[in-house]
Parts: C-alpha cells; sequence; structure tokens
C-alpha cells in the first residue's frame, strides 16, 4: 500500500501535470507507478500528453518520488488517510468531476460518502441574518443526518461548521492548505471538534501555504463532493460565488438566501437567483422538496408502517428479500423454510398491501 501510495503522491508533485492529465497518464498506463517507468516514446503517444510532459515526468521523476517520500513520513506520524481517486474511501460524487483531485488527504473520522452531503458557504463578512438562518438552516435538515461541508473561513463557513457540530451532524472542512496547519489559526478549536466527528480535507501537501489562488482549488471540492451547494449571503464577487458556479458547471443543485436590494452582502445571491444559477431558499422545506428528501422519507415510514402490520412469516420474507434486494420465488422458499403454496400466498398478500412487487420471471422485491 506505502509503495502504491508513493507513487500516487509522485504523480502529484510533477510540476503542471495537473488532476486531468495526471488521471490520463494514469488510465493509459494502468497504474501511477507504471506512469513513472513507461518509456518517453510510449508517454508521448498517449491523447494529449506529448513530448514536453512526457520530458517532465523522466526530468522531474527523482524530485517528485523525494516529495512523496517526506509525505509518506508526514501522513503516518499524523495519521492522515490517503483518499485516490479510484478507491472506495474516496468521496464518489467527487469522483465523477473531471478536474477533480487525483490524491486527497482526510483527517478525522468521516464518511465522504454519507446519504446526503450538504455545502454550505458564504460571505466572511455575515450578517446577523445570514448567521441565524445558516444556524436553523442546519437544525432543520438534521433529522436527514446529512455530513455539512464548507471551507471552515470566518462568517458563514465556521458558522455552518459550528451548527452542525452543535446538532451533532458529521461535518466537514475543505483546506486550501496542507494539513501541518490551521488558516485561519483562531478556527483551531472548531477544528478539534470537527475532527471526533467529521474532518479536514485538502488536496494539498504539507507544506503547502494558503495562497489566494489555492481558495478556488478548494471550492471545486467543496462543490464536488456535495449533493447541493448553498450560498447564504455574498457580496458581487467572492469565493462563494466561484463554488455556486463549479457546482453549477458540475450538473449540482445551488441554493441561495434572498436579501434586500440595498444589502451589500446579498447582491451575489439576488444575482444568482436573477440568473437563474440558483433556486431561491426560504427554509428547510424548500432543500426537501426540490431534492426531494421530503417523499423519499415520507414513503420510507409508510413502508415501516406496512412491516409492522405483517405476519411473523411475512416479515421473514420481507427480511430476505432486503438482503437480497431481487430474490426468486424457489430460492424463496428455500430460505424462508416454507412450502411453495405458503409462500405463494403471502407474497400475495404482501403485493395487495404494496410491500412487494412482481419482476419477470417469478422474481420480487421491495417497493
Amino acid at each position: 500500500m506505502n509503495e502504491q501510495l508513493l507513487y500516487h503522491i509522485a504523480i502529484t508533485a510533477i510540476p503542471n501535470i495537473g488532476d486531468v492529465t495526471a488521471k490520463k497518464l494514469i488510465a493509459y498506463c494502468g497504474s501511477s507507478e507504471q506512469v513513472f517507468k513507461e518509456k518517453k516514446g510510449i508517454l508521448e503517444k498517449i491523447p494529449g500528453i506529448g513530448a514536453v510532459n512526457a520530458q517532465k515526468i523522466l526530468t522531474h521523476k527523482t524530485e517528485a518520488l523525494g516529495i512523496a517520500e517526506e509525505e509518506l513520513v508526514f501522513i503516518a506520524k499524523n495519521k492522515l488517510v490517503p483518499l485516490f481517486y479510484l478507491n472506495d474511501n474516496y468521496p464518489q460524487r467527487l469522483r465523477h468531476c473531471e478536474d477533480g483531485p487525483v490524491l486527497l488527504y482526510s483527517k478525522g473520522n468521516v464518511d465522504y460518502n454519507n446519504a446526503k452531503v450538504v455545502s454550505i458557504v458564504g460571505t466572511r463578512q455575515a450578517t446577523a441574518y445570514g448567521k441565524d438562518f445558516c444556524a436553523k438552516l442546519v437544525a432543520d435538515l438534521a433529522p436527514h443526518k446529512p455530513l455539512i461541508a464548507s471551507g471552515l473561513a470566518y462568517g458563514i463557513d465556521v458558522c455552518a461548521h459550528k451548527a452542525a457540530i452543535k446538532n451533532n451532524l458529521p461535518t466537514a472542512g475543505v483546506l486550501a492548505h496542507g494539513l501541518d496547519r490551521l488558516y485561519p489559526a483562531q478556527h483551531n478549536n472548531v477544528a478539534k471538534q470537527m475532527i471526533e466527528n467529521g474532518g479536514l480535507l485538502t488536496d494539498f501537501k504539507s507544506g503547502t501555504i494558503p495562497e489566494r489562488e489555492n481558495f478556488p482549488k478548494r471550492n471545486r471540492i467543496v462543490a464536488g463532493m456535495a449533493d447541493l451547494t448553498i450560498v447564504i449571503e455574498s457580496s458581487k464577487k467572492g469565493g462563494s460565488l466561484i463554488t455556486a458556479y463549479i457546482a453549477n458547471d458540475y450538473n449540482r443543485d445551488v441554493f441561495a438566501l434572498p436579501g434586500r436590494l440595498c444589502d451589500t452582502q446579498s447582491e451575489g445571491c439576488n444575482h444568482l437567483i436573477k440568473t437563474n444559477k440558483a433556486a431561491l431558499i426560504q427554509s428547510a422545506k424548500d432543500i426537501e422538496y426540490i431534492m426531494g428528501w421530503e417523499t423519499k422519507n415520507r414513503a420510507k415510514v409508510t413502508q415501516q408502517e406496512l412491516f409492522v402490520a405483517l405476519t411473523p412469516e411475512q416479515k421473514t420474507i420481507a427480511a430476505i428479500i432486503s438482503k437480497h434486494q431481487k430474490i426468486g420465488i424457489d430460492e424463496l422458499s428455500l430460505l424462508a423454510k416454507l412450502p411453495m403454496s405458503k409462500i405463494t400466498s403471502e407474497l400475495l398478500e404482501m403485493e395487495f398491501s404494496g410491500v412487494v412487487k412482481t419482476l419477470p420471471g417469478k422474481v420480487y422485491c421491495l417497493v
């Protein structure tokens, strides 16, 4: 694993080889390791690589591997979790984004593939209006148990993280620097609480400082790792608008909190709504309605109510179908240890009750 990780890190350390190009190299060569072992002539023939990039790999190979070896020591010492884009623990929503990072570094205890992931962003100069709305929104979304993601910046970002902590929700802070530091340092205590039920995430190696150009790169992760992005207060220009536009490019849902026309901190949100880049949001119910969460939850409750009314035999049947998702009547009869006549009659009742449905070939699944 360490040897594979060494090459995963090394490929991100080659100057001017971005995530899109790195993924292309890995796809054609078969692995990160093979990229470094391939001959120049082969690399040159890969579409979009050419002689210049092939030479960069050969020229910077030793340097990149040296950087990777140092990073391996840092990862082990600080108990970080590396997330390679082809691995299961990588944020799967982000994996579908063409420019998603090849490698991420995570610290804490968080499942980035939570059933629901919500990114909340906004201005650093948040008003009481924005902060109050943010806190209430997160509290109202709590029954859905979403992972709340943001950038751990001043204003709305840290407000979203604090609200998640208060409501016992997992929360992830996406950073624009390496995990050997924290910016802003004033949020160190919040970050420590986040690590208990959430974590810190970055695609930057240790030693990387929070330079200006790093923040837009960070924002693509915030947008890409979530089902939806919510903008709570933004001026005409700012990082939260960049995140919203990136989320739109990723075909993700975007929501914005409207404000008064004269409020500077609402200009960005109002513009997003006016240009159909974001849906207007007034409460958590708007999220539930547009995302279909309300309907899904109601159907789940209805199904649970139906299960309560089932006979013991029907509960056994339902449990077996649930485990297999789809199952033929012969196998079902065998696993339930019930005669075919009994299985047939029980399934018929369950179908009338809306618990199961029949598929072609006498295969059954839960509704």
